[in-house]
C-alpha cells in the first residue's frame, strides 16, 4: 500500500512543481538522465548477480521478451500501414511493450498471492523486463529516435548505455559467481531505490492535461494493448495452448497486465520519443491499471 501512495505522491509533486516559477523548465530532463545514469546501473549492479539461471525462468521470462516483441509486432505494423512517424511509433512500441513489473507489480503481486508470488515477479521483472529495456528497449529508442541510424551507430549506442554496461558487469558477476561485499550492495540497492520516486516526479513535471490534444486516440489504443491485449495473449498462449497452470503462471500473467514501465517512458522522453505522450501513459496508465489488473485477477481464479 505505502507504495501505492508513493506513485501517486511523486506524480502529483512533479505536477504541482510544474506551478513553481523557481523550478527550472527543463528539470524533468535532468532528473531523466539521473535516472539512466545513476539509479539504473545501480539497479543492476544489485540484482542481476543474485538472480539462479534456470529453465524454471522461462515463463516468467517471456512475459517481458515476448511481450516486447508483440509490441513491436503490432505497432510496427499498424503505424507503417497509417503512416504514422518514426517517434509515434517507437514511443507507443516502448510504452506499451514495457510493464511496470516492479514498483506497482511487486506489491499487487504480493498482497494477492504472498511471498511466493512475489519469488515469480522478481524473475518477471529482473532478467526480464529490466534485461529488455537496457538492450531491446535501446535499440528501438535509437532506431525511432531520429533519421536512419546504421548498425554500427545503433551498437555503439548500446555499448555506450550506462545501464547496459552495469548490466553485463552485473551478468559477468553472475556467471564467475562473484558478489559485492555487503556495504556495496547495500551502497547500490539505497541509491537504485531513487529510480521510481525521481522517474515519476520527471513524468509528472511533463504530464499537462489538454482534452484536445491528439494523443488522447494513441493514448487510448497503448493502453488498451498494455491492459488488455498482451495478458490476454499470454492467457491465451500459456493457459489454453501451453496448458500451463499453477501460481507461477498466474503471477506471470498478472504482471503482463501491469501499467507501463516508468524507465521505458524515461527512455523514450530521453530520445524524443513523444515525451508528452509517454507521460501520459504512466501518469493516467497506472490508475487505470489498479482497476485492469482487477479485472484480470477474478478471471484467471
Amino acid at each position: 500500500m505505502e507504495n501505492i501512495i508513493l506513485l501517486f505522491l511523486c506524480l502529483l509533486l512533479g505536477v504541482f512543481l510544474q506551478k513553481v516559477k523557481q523550478f527550472p523548465a527543463n528539470a524533468h530532463q535532468s532528473l531523466n538522465q539521473f535516472v539512466i545514469y545513476v539509479s539504473l546501473p545501480a539497479l543492476a549492479l544489485y540484482y542481476i548477480p543474485k538472480i539462479t539461471l534456470s529453465l524454471s525462468l522461462l515463463y516468467p521470462l517471456g512475459i517481458a521478451w515476448l511481450g516486447f516483441g508483440l509490441s513491436f509486432v503490432f505497432f510496427y505494423a499498424l503505424g507503417t500501414y497509417l503512416k504514422w512517424s518514426k517517434k509515434l511509433i517507437g514511443c507507443l512500441i516502448l510504452t506499451s511493450g514495457l510493464g511496470n513489473t516492479s514498483f506497482v507489480g511487486f506489491p499487487i503481486i504480493e498482497a494477492l498471492y504472498g511471498s511466493e508470488g512475489l519469488k515469480t515477479a522478481i524473475i518477471v521483472d529482473q532478467p526480464g523486463s529490466f534485461v529488455v529495456v537496457t538492450t531491446l528497449g535501446i535499440l528501438v529508442a535509437a532506431s525511432f529516435s531520429r533519421g536512419n541510424l546504421s548498425a554500427s551507430e545503433i551498437a555503439i549506442k548500446i555499448i555506450k548505455f550506462p545501464p547496459f554496461i552495469a548490466f553485463t558487469i552485473a551478468l559477468l558477476c553472475t556467471f564467475f559467481s562473484f558478489e559485492f561485499p555487503n556495504a556495496l550492495q547495500n551502497a547500490f540497492l539505497r541509491i537504485g531505490n531513487t529510480v521510481t520516486p525521481v522517474a515519476l516526479v520527471a513524468v509528472g513535471l511533463q504530464i499537462k492535461v489538454d482534452t484536445k490534444s491528439r494523443h488522447w486516440s494513441f493514448l487510448t489504443l497503448g493502453l488498451f494493448f498494455k491492459l488488455f491485449i498482451m495478458p490476454a495473449f499470454f492467457f491465451l498462449f500459456y493457459r489454453i495452448i501451453l496448458g500451463a497452470k499453477g501460481l507461477n503462471i498466474d503471477v506471470s500473467i498478472m504482471e503482463s497486465a501491469m501499467a507501463p514501465m516508468i524507465t521505458g517512458v524515461i527512455l523514450a522522453s530521453n530520445y524524443g520519443l513523444k515525451p508528452k505522450l509517454s507521460s501520459m501513459m504512466v501518469g493516467i496508465g497506472i490508475p487505470v491499471s489498479l482497476i485492469t489488473t482487477a479485472i484480470w485477477y477474478f478471471i484467471l481464479k
